[in-house]
């Protein structure tokens, strides 16, 4: 995995899979959560996911995971060899995109991260409440101090998305560089239209999250079977269960699986990378053993074939 991709029009060279650190403190524990980090690096994997809220879960401390990527830095060194990108808005002491909660979020986040800067800065769920001028405000001056290199957002609408660059345009400061959307094989309503216009029109880079609809894309969660993991909760993998279109899907899923001697995951991630304005799906693993499937979508190819139905069934 040595081939990098510059996202948006920051500075900032990215790996084609970005690893997700939403499990880091939760369904992996920090060894685990060590082992993954290292695996993926030494695969050539340099971006790496996170932010100030994972997990907010009943028996999780949110920050738990910017802390243990922290310490995972302290140990290993080698900051300037990873792109470390974090969010801000939905810490239950630091919600919202109010101008001084946006500042005190970062400097937390810079605390557990035990770095002097963040790689790639998203408000993690807009806040309508506040004017993007605030916002943008607010983020530039991040940047200014050195404590932010590159500004990103998620979960935005098309029209509050165009504002904001709109507006970093006209008065010269900070510009989103990249969306993070909910998009995968079983959730393309949302992304494709009026947003990823904008985001193509704006030549941000795309870097979706639940690339894998929470596991359900692994072919694991299945109607009528039982999986003991916590993401097949009914909010996470199991909400994309029973659908017309998750079933195709996965029929979809199983036949090129199959046709290209490799797993749902890897084909679920390859076709995600070869949709327009994606640079680097996000996709994490709670073990060492999960990681290959994932790693492998770099290697796979899919044909035109594949892709008409995949296209197709998810449609």
């Amino acid at each position: 995995m040595t081939e990098l991709r510059t996202l948006g029009s920051s500075d900032l060279a990215v790996s084609r899979l970005c690893l997700g650190g939403n499990v880091f403190g939760w369904t992996a524990d920090r060894n685990d959560s060590f082992a993954v980090l290292d695996a993926y690096t030494a695969a050539g994997g340099n971006f790496i996911d996170t932010a100030d809220s994972y997990m907010n879960r009943p028996g999780n401390e949110p920050g738990q995971s910017e802390r243990i990527i922290g310490e995972w830095l302290a140990a290993r060194g080698g900051r300037d060899d990873v792109v470390i990108a974090t969010k801000v808005a939905h810490h239950p002491d630091f919600r919202g995109l109010a101008p001084a909660n946006v500042k005190a979020a970062a400097e937390a986040s810079l605390r557990r991260l035990g770095t002097d800067r963040i790689d790639l800065y998203y408000t993690h769920f807009d806040d309508e409440s506040v004017p993007v001028a605030d916002i943008i405000t607010a983020l530039d001056e991040l940047v200014r101090e050195g404590k932010v290199r590159a500004i990103a957002a998620s979960n935005i609408s098309p029209q509050r998305l165009a504002d904001s660059l709109a507006f970093s345009e006209r008065e010269g400061l900070a510009r989103y560089v990249a969306l993070q959307p909910h998009y995968n094989l079983v959730s393309r309503d949302t992304y494709e239209g009026e947003l990823r216009d904008v985001v193509e029109r704006a030549g941000l880079g795309c870097v979706p999250y639940f690339a894998l609809a929470s596991g359900f894309l692994t072919g694991k969660y299945r109607p009528g079977s039982t999986v003991d993991s916590e993401r097949s909760e009914p909010r996470l993998a199991g909400r994309y269960a029973g659908s017309e279109r998750s079933a195709r899907v996965l029929a979809a899923l199983d036949e090129v699986a199959a046709e290209r001697d490799a797993a749902h995951a890897t084909v679920a991630l390859a076709w995600l990378a070869r949709q327009p304005t994606v640079v680097a799906p996000i996709a994490s693993a709670r073990n060492t053993e999960q990681l290959p499937a994932l790693l492998a979508m770099h290697d796979l190819e899919l044909t035109s074939d594949d892709l008409r139905k995949l296209d197709a069934a998810s449609a």
